[in-house]
């Protein structure tokens, strides 16, 4: 599914707690407020030529051990849906260290396994921003970094907003929430939404296996040979609706896992080690 937003349809999800972060501006001092008047003029300024670019899909799902397996399907005229090619493996990376809980959790410990011969879905979305027929020229290097800070920004808030509907309509799995924005940024809805690079989905090279199964280049997206994304101001990653799903740290891994990851991953030692130690 593809769903393309203006600036109009999410600002209100615009997390300005990030924003101020990133500008390392206390957001209710004079020069927090002085930042905060620029960004809406530069917002207003954005609007004709500003598109966000979405797309997710919700797919069948089954874990196997520290990996995510997904099925591409799609719809036919029949209105059945039906599976087509070969399985897509998403390997995962566990914790070597426990948590609080005692636990070393993996994101595959939130999909339903497949011993348990009983169905399970995922959402696999992507979000970017794309800025038409605004010249920057002019601009000096303050107002070339809002626009950048700003497009960051819109990029996660069309991904919060995607989420809402994934999960309220799309997916379904929460047709009766009614969240505020603050409860939005607060993640009080059901489920999680890891985007690649967090400390549980630490591996960019993820997004090469992202783009086999949405293909961002229908999202104007391209990723470079290191797997970053261009634009720049773009999200991607996983939605679970598990309601006991949380964000974790993978942390230091050894070279053990590293070897067995690369495995699974079916590439080099070498090439998965450049990901994950920098």
């Amino acid at each position: 599914m593809r769903k393309n937003y203006r600036i109009s349809d999410i600002k209100d999800y615009i997390n300005w707690v990030y924003f101020f972060y990133a500008w390392s501006v206390p957001e209710h001092s004079d020069e927090g407020q002085r930042l905060y008047a620029d960004a809406q003029k530069v917002l207003q300024r954005l609007q004709p030529y500003t598109k966000i670019q979405t797309a997710v899909e919700i797919l069948p799902a089954w874990s196997e051990g520290d990996d995510i397996f997904v099925q591409k399907t799609y719809l036919c005229e029949c209105g059945l849906t039906h599976a087509y090619g070969d399985p897509i493996r998403i390997p995962m990376l566990r914790q070597q260290v426990p948590g609080a809980d005692g636990y070393c959790l993996c994101m595959s410990d939130f999909i339903r396994p497949a011993s348990l011969l009983k169905s399970d879905k995922i959402g696999v979305f992507a979000t970017s921003v794309h800025v038409g027929g605004y010249d920057t020229s002019d601009d000096d290097d303050y107002r070339r970094m809002l626009l950048q800070t700003l497009s960051d920004r819109l990029a996660e808030a069309g991904a919060e907003r995607l989420h809402e509907e994934v999960r309220t309509t799309i997916w379904g799995y929460a047709p009766h929430e009614h969240l505020t924005i603050d409860e939005l940024h607060r993640e009080a809805f059901q489920g999680i939404r890891p985007a690649v690079g967090y400390p549980c989905l630490p591996d960019i090279s993820v997004n090469f296996i992202i783009d086999e199964i949405i293909d961002f280049k229908s999202i104007g997206v391209t990723l470079t040979e290191h797997a970053m994304m261009q634009p720049h101001a773009s999200v991607s990653g996983f939605m679970i609706s598990l309601p006991q799903a949380r964000y974790f740290s993978v942390g230091a891994i050894d070279d053990t896992q590293i070897a067995d990851y690369a495995r699974r991953r079916n590439t080099s030692f070498e090439e998965i080690k450049k990901y994950l130690r920098g």
